[in-house]
């Protein structure tokens, strides 16, 4: 019998790669995104409407024992907190955090129930880190790796581990239009921020979507029983710099 993942946000990106490993790996993977894929069982949900997501995870649990949660679904914002508006704030938390906070409430009476479970939330090295005009989506970072440790304190009486993965700059449709979008607002060249990003790695490359998934699949594995309430950074040394 295939093991049940739900992640949010995989049509693209991290979330792409994670599905896709998952069901190479017997997994039966549930895709709660906007965007359509081929990869899993779509369901099309907007993370911000929290009832949405409650009403299709219910679904999903009236005929599958939940065996991982993975909350990947997020935007990037790129301000400082002068050049954040509240709407800006709301709308980074929205999606990154109040998206993760529905998801995992409506997981865990299945898996309570079945005394067993993996929840994944995909935060930054900014949950550890600061880096500059990125107050929203920071806080927003450090807010998932908090939920992480949280959840697994009050919930390992039953079983289920929760863990948050702390990617530094991985090459992503995301990060290609955080690129884009400096280059268009300050008329810099691409390739030559490209490089920059790259020199600033201490292993001198940006990290693979495949490298992250491997670590997710890892913590949802039987091999990584006795891991809960981590931060697992994965960002080729730069925050030990």
């Amino acid at each position: 019998m295939k093991e049940i993942c739900i992640i949010t946000g995989g049509s693209s990106g991290i979330g792409l790669s994670i599905a896709k490993l998952f069901e190479n790996n017997n997994y039966l993977v549930f895709n709660l995104d906007l965007t359509p894929s081929t990869i899993g069982t779509f369901r099309r949900c907007d993370v911000t409407d929290l009832a949405q997501i409650k009403r299709i995870i219910d679904a999903i649990a009236e005929q599958h024992s939940i065996d991982v949660l993975v909350c990947n679904a997020g935007i990037h914002f790129s301000a400082n907190i002068e050049n954040t508006t509240e709407e800006d704030l709301d709308n980074v938390f929205s999606v990154n955090v109040k998206g993760a906070f529905a998801a995992i409430k409506a997981v865990l009476p299945n898996m309570k129930h079945h005394q067993k479970g993996a929840i994944i939330l995909i935060s930054s090295d900014q949950a550890l880190i600061a880096k500059t005009n990125s107050f929203a989506y920071n806080l927003s970072k450090t807010a998932l790796a908090s939920i992480a440790k949280t959840t697994a304190l009050d919930y390992a009486l039953y079983n289920i581990r929760a863990n948050a993965v702390c990617p530094g700059t991985i090459e992503t449709p995301l990060y290609h239009q955080a690129i884009n979008n400096y280059c268009q607002k300050f008329g810099a060249d691409k390739e030559q921020i490209h490089q920059q990003e790259e020199n600033l790695q201490p292993l001198k490359r940006l990290g693979r979507p495949e490298e992250v998934a491997e670590l997710v699949l890892f913590l949802a594995s039987s091999k990584a029983t006795f891991i809960t309430g981590s931060l697992q950074v994965i960002d080729g040394g730069y925050t030990a710099q």
